[in-house]
């Protein structure tokens, strides 16, 4: 690895370091406050009390025989007053002279509050934790009136991808996204968990994909020479499971998909889906609304939240619309006079788009009506429901209208959040179901849904009536943390090979 001016010198401090017998990365670490509990403890009263700080320098004034620092950890900084009369000459020199910002610290010492009334800590005994060899790029930080404005050197958007763990380092803004994502996924744990539902986990790595239109991952089973895929959805698993009695289930977890990446798309993105007995669509809008509002709630303290310049209400009741009425008053058409695929694309191209060759009636209606004209207007909550049959394999058709299922989308901010059946049971219409879309679609389309041989005969043995719900946690994080790009708010986004964008 090729080193920078800067990260030689360093190397230089840790040998020296090291000469004068101190452990620059020793084995055991004492600890018996983070920052923010010794400020507390000092405002309850305990000034003089002796407590072990830890964290990194944050900032560092180095002076004569006393100097200051301050340590950073999670929970906050406290100021460190390191005096050559405390630490003895020899210590607080190599302090002076060999410690950077950056470094990992471990300071113990007394509470006290500095003639410039900050709270420090007066350190008794300093040792290295983990020495920096590589500095972070924290930029500048200037006194504007009574607050410190930091300006970020790292401001590379895909660095910050590259090196999150930098990125990370110095913007506690990012660390704050990655604790409201945390902090979602563990209420929509709750929710779901006191409304009855189990929490399981199923394979990713399936022999058949399914329960979405997407190009899967291929991968390869040595022992068994066996093609295997990763999961594109986990809902065919999921309601196997209430075949098997349970009659409400969830998980959170990874899904993969083999497409192109874009500010609302990662190749693996984490999903929530769950489908519970005895439900219809219409239940699980009723449930979508009032779990989206809770989450917000009990996550931000609100259910009115800024996402791109507009002010979003996520309190039920949501707007409720077709898909046909939907699209015929927003973009024109009402694709039910063109019940067929030529009509429709003709249609299209007489407005100025221009479809995809080849795409069906029903990916004509999805793609290029509601996801290139409507969906970028749905600012407020908005369920729409009522989907072609033949881009909804798994869910029931309607009584009054068989070229249409009970399917709902909901969007908010302008993204597709989520998707939702009344999941169809009856296993001889399922098989016939994905023989037909085996011969709706071309046969070198990867998106069509696969032939499901076991999940038949699953249904076989009964599968009670029931409403299926998947919704995008990374999509909904974005809303929370008013992100415009998944990426923002994926700790690890799926980036091009640096190399091959040289």
């Amino acid at each position: 690895m090729e080193l920078s001016d800067l990260e030689r010198q360093r190397l230089e401090k840790l040998e020296r370091l090291r000469e004068k017998g101190w452990d620059p990365y020793p084995l055991r670490v004492e600890r018996t406050h983070t920052a923010a509990e010794a400020l507390a403890a000092y405002e309850a009263g305990a000034e003089g009390m002796k407590v072990t700080v830890t964290g990194r320098l944050r900032s560092l004034r180095m002076m004569g025989k006393a100097s200051f620092a301050h340590l950073e950890d999670e929970s906050g900084r406290i100021q460190l007053l390191l005096r050559m009369n405390d630490l003895g000459e020899q210590v607080y020199e190599t302090f002076k002279r060999d410690f950077d910002l950056g470094d990992f610290v471990e300071a113990k010492g007394t509470l006290m509050r500095t003639r410039t009334g900050e709270i420090s800590v007066q350190v008794s005994r300093l040792l290295m934790l983990a020495k920096a060899l590589t500095p972070l790029p924290w930029g500048k930080e200037q006194r504007v009136g009574d607050k410190v404005v930091r300006y970020s050197a790292l401001t590379d958007v895909e660095e910050r991808y590259r090196q999150r763990y930098a990125d990370l380092a110095v913007h506690p803004e990012v660390r704050q996204i990655f604790r409201i994502r945390a902090h979602a996924i563990a209420a929509l744990r709750r929710f779901l968990d006191e409304r009855g539902f189990l929490e399981v986990e199923t394979p990713i790595l399936q022999p058949v994909y399914g329960g979405a239109a997407a190009r899967p991952f291929i991968t390869h089973h040595n022992q068994l020479d066996q093609d295997l895929y990763l999961r594109i959805s986990d809902e065919l698993y999921l309601k196997r499971l209430l075949v098997g009695g349970y009659e409400r289930v969830y998980e959170i977890g990874k899904d993969f998909r083999n497409e192109g990446v874009s500010y609302k798309h990662n190749p693996e993105f984490t999903m929530l889906e769950f489908y519970a007995a005895y439900l219809d669509y219409r239940g699980v809008m009723d449930l979508c609304e009032e779990m989206v509002a809770v989450v917000a709630q009990e996550v931000l303290g609100t259910t009115t939240i800024t996402y791109q310049g507009h002010t979003i209400d996520l309190s039920p009741p949501w707007r409720r619309v077709t898909l046909r009425n939907l699209v015929r008053e927003v973009a024109g058409i009402d694709y039910a006079q063109y019940p067929t695929a030529e009509g429709l694309a003709e249609a299209l191209r007489a407005i100025g788009r221009q479809p995809e060759p080849g795409s069906t009636w029903g990916k004509l209606i999805d793609n290029t009506l509601l996801g290139s004209i409507v969906e970028p207007t749905l600012i407020q909550p908005t369920i729409v429901y009522d989907y072609p049959r033949d881009i909804s394999p798994l869910a029931k058709a309607k009584p009054d209208d068989p070229t249409h299922v009970e399917r709902f989308e909901f969007f908010i901010g302008g993204l597709e959040l989520g998707n939702a059946f009344t999941e169809l049971n009856d296993p001889l219409d399922q098989e016939q179901r994905f023989l037909e879309m085996g011969r709706l679609y071309a046969a070198e389309d990867e998106e069509a849904h696969p032939m499901d041989e076991d999940y038949i005969r699953a249904m076989m043995y009964g599968m009670p009536p029931n409403g299926g719900f998947g919704m995008g946690v990374d999509r909904l994080v974005m809303l929370l943390t008013d992100r415009a790009s998944i990426r923002e708010v994926i700790l690890y986004p799926h980036l091009r090979p640096k190399e091959r964008e040289a």
